[in-house]
């Protein structure tokens, strides 16, 4: 077996994670770079572990981006320009208020057809007041993810307290995603509500969730992931899952390794590497510590 080593470069303000660099044939790998930003679901600290696992047992090698200084700084994610060279974009946003320049890289990887993977809050990934120029990305998820544009509006959820039970769209029973999914399964996560115009009626349902104890009276069960072909042409794998318990269940993990591989046009892994350690526990929203 490969060992890998992980090395981590600090630089310009910007903490990136590059993983698998010391393959030999790292140029020929799949270039797989996750933005994470999101206030509350420890997107920064979950998505490194997917990355060192593709580069550990799947011959992948990947890019992390974090908001800077902590996911509480909504107007800057250092090191965007990796998308002008990715193979795939992994989205796990919240509500962030980025500079022209930074949004111009995300656009053209968005624009020229390629393929996207998307967590839970990045349903509202931005959060520009009224009238500023770059408004029109608080509602990028209906056009790139189909998804809702952004929160509200009938895009709700089942209350924190609630949980979700998740059981396979039959439908879409043979889907590549769904190789070794369990059929049904419970999740942490309160389900997210996206009905009635989410996904779009061309996306391919893949998981239905049902509310377990929910805050809301008459909840009704709505699509948790699917998958989609964009206004550019790109090939979207979007789930509304994304709690850091959620990817502790072994169901999701495989969820999840088999949409990057379906997003990036690859045949999902014929060898299922087994259950990894995801010990990340959920912060919700904290205060950004005072600076030393």
């Amino acid at each position: 077996m490969k060992l890998y080593n992980i090395f981590v470069f600090c630089a310009v303000a910007v903490v990136i994670f590059p993983f698998g660099l010391l393959n030999p044939n790292r140029q020929n790998l799949p270039h797989i770079v996750f933005v994470t930003g999101d206030h509350e679901y420890s997107s920064e600290e979950t998505m490194p572990l997917f990355a060192a696992e593709l580069a550990k047992n799947y011959g992948m090698r990947s890019t992390v981006l974090k908001s800077y200084p902590d996911e509480n700084a909504e107007e800057d994610i250092p090191g965007l320009e990796a998308l002008d060279k990715a193979d795939l974009a992994v989205l796990f946003l919240r509500w962030r208020r980025l500079p022209k320049e930074q949004v111009e890289h995300l656009r053209r990887y968005l624009d020229a057809g390629k393929p996207v993977v998307a967590f839970r809050t990045t349903t509202h990934a931005f959060n520009y007041p009224k009238g500023q120029e770059l408004e029109k990305w608080n509602a990028f998820a209906a056009d790139y993810l189909g998804g809702p544009p952004g929160w509200g509006g009938g895009h709700y959820h089942y209350g924190h307290k609630s949980s979700t039970d998740l059981s396979i769209d039959l439908a879409a029973a043979d889907h590549p995603i769904l190789a070794g999914v369990d059929r049904t399964f419970h999740v942490r996560s309160w389900l997210y509500h996206v009905l009635p115009d989410y996904p779009p009626r061309d996306a391919t349902k893949l998981l239905i969730g049902r509310a377990v104890d929910a805050e809301r009276k008459d909840p009704l069960e709505n699509p948790v992931a699917w998958t989609w072909k964009n206004r550019a042409g790109g090939r979207v794998f979007m789930t509304t899952l994304g709690h850091p318990e959620d990817f502790q269940v072994e169901a999701v993990q495989r969820l999840v390794i088999n949409g990057l591989h379906w997003a990036l046009n690859k045949p999902v892994p014929p060898r299922w590497a087994g259950k990894f350690k995801v010990d990340v526990g959920y912060h919700g929203i904290r205060k950004t510590a005072p600076s030393k």
